[in-house]
């Protein structure tokens, strides 16, 4: 019974993470769009901290939406036949990637010239779920050690060069090496989330989802003891050094700076001390999450019941924002019906004014949000739930 109960509805916490993780996404999309920089803020040698915090905070999100997406699948799948979950994620996994080469690159670009196509996260959740469509089929203890070698072995792989595998090496590419193809003049591809240990992540996620079939003081302690234990490991492995990411941390001009450089670890893919620095605190945040109540849960959970609407809407948001405000600074239109890396190079604001058009787009986005999740919850159409 209690099993039943929690597969017909809504879990808080899950909503409460997955709503704080989007909204703080949105300060990287809205940086990416707005900011006066032109260097990469983890670059040690030219960021400040403020910079490079503003970025680094962004970094849990894809972790965690990847973990919970396989929650998320796990739930689901406890009123549903195994093949009736396999379906569903094998359809949805197709649908994402259909957004992501559409409604996505639109959001990025103004156009549809398809001159720089981009297979970033969105592309890597639906690819994760078509993986994940075949792992469902096995027991829960397969898929947790095949996640576990995916997340902790792959760094072992460094070493590899695609271009130590001749023709071949696109795939490589697309499992574990970030890179850039040619589909012809002037026109390109950026695969951006290699699949190998993000697969890994959302199979993780997916045994995870087993702990919500417990009560919530029970899983409350295991989220917390589990976080501390994962956050615990990030600090020993990346002290250690030798293992576990392929940008090392070192000793910089100011004990801050080389603080900086123990966190800045390696996204591209997310190497294993990278997953770990993330996903420890998230989980444990998730523990404190278990009890929360208040307005700023109400808040938060507006935006987690429909992360993939908020995430198509605040995109959308962001460079309409920013081709209103160009136009109205004295740019034409048309230099910001582009993607934002061929935005015009005077363009742009400092840290002040990224948080200012953050919270815009934050608080614009709300009642769209509130709107569709009302919306899904009094609606049958299964359509609704790609979305």
């Amino acid at each position: 019974m209690q099993q039943l109960t929690i597969s017909r509805s809504r879990i808080t916490s899950i909503d409460l993470l997955r709503g704080v993780i989007m909204v703080i996404m949105a300060i990287d999309h809205v940086r990416d769009f707005f900011t006066n920089v032109r260097f990469d803020p983890s670059d040690l040698t030219q960021t400040t901290p403020g910079l490079f915090f503003t970025r680094w905070i962004t970094h849990f999100c894809a972790p965690v939406f990847m973990l919970l997406a396989g929650t998320g699948a796990f739930l689901y799948g406890q009123k549903r036949t195994r093949a009736e979950l396999s379906k569903f994620l094998l359809t949805r996994g197709l649908v994402l990637i259909l957004i992501e080469f559409t409604l996505v690159h639109f959001a990025f670009h103004f156009n549809f010239r398809y001159d720089l196509i981009l297979a970033i996260v969105i592309w890597a959740l639906g690819m994760c779920m078509i993986f994940l469509s075949l792992l469902v089929w096995l027991p829960l203890k397969a898929i947790l050690a095949i996640s576990l070698v995916l997340i902790i072995g792959h760094n072992a792989l460094d070493g590899v060069n695609p271009a130590d595998l001749g023709s071949a090496g696109w795939i490589w590419n697309v499992l574990h090496v970030p890179g850039f193809f040619s589909l012809g003049p002037d026109r390109g591809l950026v695969i951006g989330y290699p699949l190998i240990p993000w697969i890994g992540v959302m199979g993780a996620g997916y045994v995870f989802g087993k702990y919500f079939l417990q009560d919530t003081e029970r899983r409350r302690k295991i989220f917390l003891q589990l976080g501390l234990i994962i956050t615990a490991l990030f600090i020993i492995i990346r002290s250690i050094n030798i293992y576990g990411d392929p940008r090392p941390w070192s000793t910089q001009s100011s004990s801050l700076y080389t603080f900086l450089s123990f966190l800045n670890t390696n996204k591209y893919p997310p190497s294993l001390s990278f997953l770990l620095m993330t996903l420890g605190p998230a989980i444990f945040a998730l523990g404190l999450m278990e009890k929360a109540k208040g307005p700023l849960v109400n808040f938060f959970t507006v935006y987690g019941k429909v992360p993939m609407f908020f995430f198509l809407l605040h995109f959308y948001l962001i460079h309409l924002i920013a081709l209103i405000t160009g136009m109205a600074q004295g740019y034409k239109a048309t230099e910001f019906l582009t993607i934002n890396t061929n935005f015009p190079k005077d363009w742009g604001f400092g840290l002040a004014g990224v948080y200012t058009f953050w919270a815009i787009v934050v608080l614009l986005s709300y009642w769209p949000c509130k709107w569709y999740g009302n919306l899904k919850a009094a609606s049958r159409n299964p359509l609704l739930s790609y979305i």
